[in-house]
């Protein structure tokens, strides 16, 4: 008998009684009425919440509708149930069901490259779209500007079209990279992996919303002609719509099947308080930035601090406090932070002494509250010497995609014409500049028990993963409790 069962029982009462759910499966995916503006879905370790501040979360909105040519709708890449991105297992059901039909199974940029062998076959071939059915990766054709301050060699290129031409003669290089969550977008500092969406920038609360909403609107916008394949621009009317839709839509974890309710005693959990959190450009920067002059607390996370010093010793108790003493290690371990394009080199600091929290500062989101754009390595390759780097990588199971060779005409640290090696050049296919190599933003930490893999390539399948890259990236020394701690509190988020 699951040792759960009654308190998922009792939650799901508590909930129906109080918000007067009308519940009903849909998909595999349990929904609630849109007129409540909440909706219920299980994960892997518990159940995720998705909530809605305009008090709808309606099917009516555009987001839910098919705006191009090709089946597809935002929510092809952007489920409520994987907390707005996508999952290989709901990949692999949706390709299973559908033998392959499924919109999002589209060559545009579903398969690892639009003309592999198999796409166009009857049903299309699982080999063809490997890297969406095990990562949740969608393939991302990037031009290299022509103002490039590197030239790119292909080192390897497993399926083909790692590097194409296109019909204006611009040269462009396959990435691969994971949907990010079309959720909690109140507290982006940066659209998309590598910002290039961030048409005006997100870096001041005076004209931080309406930025905001201005770049959220080109982001649907591009996508509904890109990855939608549509014909006819949307109207301003309508791509309002869902941006509206968008920033009001909040996810995160509401119950751990261990820990129970993360509301319990007090407790923050959850996307209803998270819709009322407060954010604004610098919001406890760690490096300065806070308009208000504000010094930085490393105490970015404050969810769990009733649960602390509990005395009870029921499993759930033990669970809560384990939650609690994840976060004190979020906030609080030390970590020796060296290498890392971005902080190190604009600091001019060989080593900073930091924790978690340095640079998932935003309170209680854990987004980076300014545009700080970071290489720590995940897409690197590694070389099988030692270092604190290399080591990480080892930990983590990173997909087959092309490697590239970026050789720099420009000083960067050292000397002329070096080259960097790289599965993705992050935010330098945006620039040009070989400062940017690597660099991605750091994304918002909630509902993050609901949307595996993590990082941009998806190479950490799980938060244990996640966590063991992090120890020996930065060195934390973390004992296997204290990992296993980390691990239940960002599950909880």
């Amino acid at each position: 008998m699951d040792p759960n069962a009654s308190f998922k029982t009792s939650l799901s009462a508590w909930i129906l009684g109080i918000f007067c759910f009308a519940v009903g499966l849909a998909g595999g995916r349990t929904f609630a009425t849109s007129r409540v503006g909440i909706e219920l879905f299980s994960d892997p370790t518990g159940t995720l919440e998705v909530f809605s501040s305009s008090g709808a979360l309606d099917s009516r909105n555009p987001f839910f509708h098919v705006l191009g040519t090709n089946g597809r709708t935002c929510e092809s890449c952007h489920v409520a149930s994987d907390a707005y991105t996508i999952t290989p297992p709901h990949i692999q059901q949706r390709f299973a069901a559908s033998n392959g039909a499924d919109p999002l199974f589209r060559p545009v940029d579903g398969s690892n490259c639009p003309d592999s062998p198999g796409v166009n076959s009857n049903p299309p071939d699982p080999a063809a779209y490997s890297l969406l059915l095990n990562k949740g990766l969608i393939r991302v054709g990037m031009a290299i500007p022509a103002n490039a301050q590197f030239t790119v060699s292909v080192v390897s290129d497993p399926y083909g079209c790692a590097q194409t031409t296109d019909s204006t003669g611009r040269v462009r290089l396959s990435v691969y990279r994971r949907p990010l969550p079309s959720t909690n977008l109140r507290f982006l500092s940066a659209v998309m992996f590598d910002g290039r969406e961030t048409l005006k920038p997100l870096n001041d609360p005076a004209t931080y919303r309406a930025n905001l909403e201005f770049d959220l609107a080109d982001q649907a916008r591009d996508a509904i002609m890109t990855h939608e394949q549509g014909v006819t621009p949307p109207t301003q009317d309508l791509l309002k719509q869902i941006v509206d839709f968008e920033i009001a839509t909040y996810s995160a974890q509401q119950a751990d099947n261990s820990a129970g309710p993360l509301v319990s005693q007090g407790a923050k959990g959850g996307p209803v308080y998270l819709s009322s959190v407060p954010y604004y450009p610098g919001i406890n920067d760690s490096l300065g930035g806070n308009p208000t002059g504000a010094e930085f607390n490393p105490n970015t996370f404050t969810l769990f601090n009733v649960w602390q010093n509990l005395t009870s010793h029921t499993p759930s108790a033990a669970a809560r406090a384990s939650v609690a003493r994840g976060q004190a290690i979020f906030d609080t371990a030390p970590l020796l932070i060296q290498d890392v394009k971005g902080l190190n080199d604009a600091l001019g600091v060989a080593t900073i002494n930091g924790t978690c929290s340095t640079c998932h500062d935003a309170i209680n989101s854990g987004g980076h509250s300014l545009p700080v754009p970071l290489d720590i390595g995940i897409a690197s390759v590694a070389t099988g010497s030692s270092g604190p780097l290399n080591e990480a990588l080892g930990e983590l199971h990173p997909p087959l995609v092309p490697v590239y060779d970026l050789t720099c005409s420009t000083n960067l640290g050292g000397p002329l014409n070096f080259t960097v090696r790289t599965t993705d050049p992050g935010r330098a296919l945006v620039t040009g500049r070989c400062a940017d190599i690597g660099k991605v933003k750091g994304p918002v930490l909630r509902g993050l028990a609901g949307h595996a893999p993590y990082f941009q390539n998806g190479a950490a399948d799980t938060l244990e993963q996640v966590v063991d890259f992090y120890n020996d990236r930065f060195q934390m020394g973390l004992t296997a409790n204290e990992k296993a701690d980390l691990v239940n509190f960002l599950r909880s988020l």
